[in-house]
């Protein structure tokens, strides 16, 4: 481009080109698309010096071909920067998007090995089922873990009580986890009446009969039809050895299912309103279990399969009291490693006095469940070691002799 053409288009933006020279350069500028962005820099140059390049000739002086080019430049200039925009704002959104991703298979990863490591999630699974055993009497859980992302762990399970022959579910038990911190643990009661319906009385230093009436519940029980089976919460007039308990209960048609343990000054009191025992069922764990010879298969070149059986140890029906205290100490010393977790699922367990006095003293029993026939529980009121019976749990007959 000739230096006399790049001085008419500086005359031509300025506006004192001839006539006859600007309609030709029009004319020229409209076929030679070179022409049009050359005048723009040189426009964008005049802006920038005197800042009226958005402004100019506000008189209307201007030519028309000169106003054509304005206008196109500030479309395209627009154009361009909604593109740029646009652009932009979808590299913006891959990238979020790109981070979430990486950051959610990151923390599932590291979600995922933090559980499993060391048998986290079994171990949580353990502590959460046996507190809720202890604390709550004829009340069991059997709870899955399911790891979520972020780093979170649910433990979920139905609440299940021994009516008769049967475990019928009462509610549903939810605990999350963040990593090894955990929230409370969350218990939906079909009834409320599950949450805390269990009154036991402790027995009198003299020996004397509780204090308690229970002539209505008596009644309740007798009202109830013959064909149905109950649950009944029984305190005793005198402390008893599990062995010696065990032995009472092989001679009635009725099923036990949890023992309270006297645990010292906390169960003193007339009525115990945190009581502490162990089920029938003894709470077997890990380390308790009976396994087989192991069997490896192989599955590739360079993988196996180990897979054994496991047995829980065998316990007689109505006896082996010492076996069964032991696995209550067992239990609460688990509990007591895991005390804070623990808490979570039963926040009035005192484990550390509870330890103490019952490594003592031994283990005594104050109170238990009872289930059965309806008739065979109203038995018990000619027996002369219930002092008070409370009625839990009715259902229809599902009795197994």
């Amino acid at each position: 481009m000739s230096e006399e053409f790049k001085e008419q288009l500086r005359k031509y933006s300025e506006g004192t080109l001839p006539e006859e020279e600007r309609e030709a350069l029009e004319s020229e500028m409209e076929k030679l698309e070179a022409y049009q962005l050359y005048l723009e820099e040189q426009m964008e140059r005049e802006e920038q010096t005197n800042g009226q390049w958005t402004k100019a000739d506000p008189a209307g002086t201007d030519s028309p071909g000169l106003k054509k080019v304005k206008k196109k430049a500030e479309k395209r200039e627009k154009k361009i920067i909604r593109r740029g925009k646009w652009k932009a704002r979808l590299v913006n959104t891959i990238t979020v998007f790109a981070a979430f991703i990486i950051f959610m298979i990151i923390s599932n990863i590291i979600t995922i090995v933090f559980y499993s490591t060391g048998n986290r999630g079994e171990t949580y699974s353990d502590v959460v089922s046996s507190a809720i055993a202890v604390t709550r009497p004829n009340t069991t859980t059997y709870l899955s873990s399911d790891a979520k992302s972020f780093f979170r762990m649910n433990l979920t399970g139905k609440l299940l009580k021994q009516v008769g022959g049967e475990k019928v579910q009462m509610g549903d038990y939810k605990q999350t986890f963040l990593l090894g911190l955990s929230y409370p643990g969350v218990f939906n009661w079909m009834d409320d009446r599950n949450a805390g319906n269990y009154i036991f009385y402790y027995p009198a230093a003299d020996g004397s009969v509780s204090s308690g009436d229970d002539s209505d519940e008596w009644n309740k029980l007798d009202k109830l039809p013959e064909g149905t089976v109950a649950e009944a919460y029984l305190s005793f007039d005198h402390l008893f050895t599990t062995d010696e308990l065990l032995k009472e209960f092989e001679v009635l048609n009725l099923r036990p299912v949890w023992f309270g343990a006297d645990t010292g000054p906390s169960t003193h009191d007339e009525v115990v309103t945190n009581p502490l025992g162990f089920p029938y069922d003894p709470i077997w764990h890990d380390d308790d279990m009976l396994k087989s010879e192991v069997t490896t298969k192989k599955t590739g070149w360079f993988s196996s399969v180990s897979s054994y059986g496991s047995v829980s140890p065998a316990v007689k029906p109505y006896g082996d009291g010492a076996l069964r205290d032991a696995n209550f100490i067992k239990t609460l010393k688990l509990l007591q490693q895991h005390q804070s977790l623990a808490r979570k699922a039963a926040p009035f367990i005192e484990l550390d006095t509870s330890l103490s006095y019952l490594q003592e003293h031994g283990v005594q029993l104050y109170g238990a469940v009872a289930t059965g026939p309806v008739k065979e529980l109203l038995k018990l009121r000619e027996v002369s070691w219930v002092s008070y019976m409370r009625v839990g749990e009715v259902r229809l007959w599902n009795w197994r002799e």
